[in-house]
């Protein structure tokens, strides 16, 4: 392999393993105050990251009753807030950035989570979304 090549690919590869050592510090906080909302708190499930994001709980604005109203049920595709606003995907595959900056990150949650949920999300649900997030 030329040495071009094997360079190109190490520079693609930066933004995801930052963006994967940045998402593992925030997992590694949701975790520890997991653990002191829940005592019986035994890891992340991307497989409830996946029930969160597709559930209409109508508990929220009624115009946004699930996550996949407006990011869209494909992770990978860009979806649309109801302003007409376009939403860069969620899924950390498509965009490896998304989940670099931790206070951006808690914006989005306190902000989502209030419209969906129609209250906060808890540290559990946050690290169970990143991990199904992380999956796709």
């Amino acid at each position: 392999m030329s040495r071009r090549l094997i360079l190109s690919l190490i520079v693609a590869a930066l933004p995801l393993a930052a963006s994967a050592g940045a998402l593992e510090d925030q997992l590694a906080r949701y975790a520890t105050a997991a653990k002191a909302e829940t005592p019986g708190f035994s890891g992340f499930s991307a497989a409830r990251g996946e029930k969160l994001y597709f559930t209409e709980f109508g508990l929220g604005k009624p115009d946004t009753p699930a996550c996949a109203t407006c990011h869209g049920k494909d992770l990978r595709a860009a979806g649309q807030a109801r302003s007409g606003k376009r939403i860069d995907p969620v899924a950390l595959s498509v965009s490896p950035g998304r989940y670099a900056d931790p206070a951006k990150v808690e914006k989005w949650f306190k902000r989502n989570c209030d419209e969906v949920l129609g209250r906060a999300c808890t540290a559990q649900e946050k690290g169970d979304w990143l991990s199904f997030v992380a999956s796709r």
